[in-house]
């Protein structure tokens, strides 16, 4: 991606932090470290980081990262402003802040370790500063847009190839496989979540486990999964039925899904806040007598990371805007039967919203 983007996008995030009086945010969130600047969007691991970014109001920016990314981090970031730590990490940013005098900074509570928190705030005005970075990412640009109708797009063809791989005698776990082999042999850069393969009655379980259990003929079988194409995700659900003539319950059940997804979408658009989305959705159930059988979220954010804001929930307080990605997932559940869930991704248009 074009280093102008990121500087782009620290510029508008120096808004935010003069409006709350901040000198500064260390960036610690993986996600928004990259947003920000294209350096690593993963860390390798929950207690591992790849480097911390600082962005000021003043504009006088820093990367610290250590010996292991270092010739990452100068593809993509100026080598006058990087920092390079050893087992010296909190007294390099410490001292760092200190020759910069940068005396108020906000920090991100949900990504910084308190182990690091209580190391910096010996000598730092540390501040919660949450969410100050997702109020960005959740406006998508028309580049992160064609990145994302690229992994989708991507998704569309697993589905329709996945569908001629759902035979009787197969096991979950060997659809899995051979969903994840699919999208790393045409062009996927990893997947986006561990891939959710559920035969009757698994697929109640909204995030079930691929196991050992056999598709069979005459049954429904459920299939939610998503990969990483462009550096963006994708997150679809399909519900088949493995056989030649579906039961009149999975035909019944299935257009119930598929009405009140289309109630959501129908109503998506600028203006809306997101609880009546769910709302939308949540009323043909209940119609029918079955909202009780639906157990979960209309749908969330997607982006960098599969789940970020907004929220299509009943406790959702958010507004749709232009930009927003969302996912609309419907769902019924029977834990004696199965379930069905239908998924597609919408961005919200200056008018209304595209199925993409």
């Amino acid at each position: 991606m074009n280093t102008d983007i990121f500087a782009a996008r620290r510029e508008r995030l120096r808004e935010s932090l003069r409006a709350r009086g901040l000198d500064a945010l260390l960036v610690s969130h993986a996600a928004n470290r990259f947003y920000l600047s294209g350096f690593e969007l993963h860390d390798a691991q929950c207690n591992e980081s790849s480097g911390w970014l600082l962005v000021t109001a003043s504009g006088d920016d820093r990367l610290f990262t250590d010996p292991r990314y270092v010739d990452a981090a100068r593809r993509v970031w100026d080598d006058s402003a990087l920092h390079v730590y050893s087992r010296d990490k909190h007294d390099l940013v410490r001292a760092t802040l200190e020759s910069m005098k940068v005396r108020t900074i906000g920090f991100e509570p949900k990504a910084l370790h308190l182990f690091d928190y209580d190391k910096l705030k010996e000598k730092t005005d540390l501040t919660g500063a949450d969410n100050l970075v997702e109020a960005l990412r959740v406006i998508k640009d028309e580049d992160e847009l064609s990145r994302m109708d690229a992994a989708i797009e991507l998704n569309h063809r697993l589905f329709e190839y996945i569908e001629t791989r759902l035979e009787p005698g197969r096991t979950e776990t060997e659809i899995a496989w051979e969903v994840e082999k699919f999208f790393r042999e045409n062009g996927a850069e990893e997947m986006a979540f561990s891939t959710i393969v559920g035969v009757g009655p698994n697929a109640a379980l909204p995030h079930a486990i691929p196991g050992e259990t056999l598709l069979r003929d005459n049954e429904l079988v459920l299939i939610d999964t998503g990969c990483r194409c462009q550096g963006y995700n994708s997150d679809q659900t399909r519900t088949f039925w493995v056989g030649d003539t579906p039961s009149d319950r999975f035909r019944r059940t299935m257009d119930l899904v598929r009405a009140s997804q289309q109630a959501a979408i129908d109503i998506i658009r600028p203006g809306l806040p997101c609880i009546e989305a769910y709302e939308a959705a949540w009323a043909v159930f209940d119609k029918a007598g079955v909202a009780h059988q639906f157990t979960h979220g209309l749908g969330h954010g997607i982006g960098l990371e599969t789940h970020e804001p907004p929220s299509l929930s009943k406790a959702a307080s958010c507004v749709l805007e232009p930009g927003m990605v969302v996912t609309v997932e419907p769902g019924l559940y029977d834990p004696a039967w199965g379930g069905i869930r239908w998924e597609y991704q919408v961005v919200v248009t200056k008018d209304g919203c595209r199925v993409m």
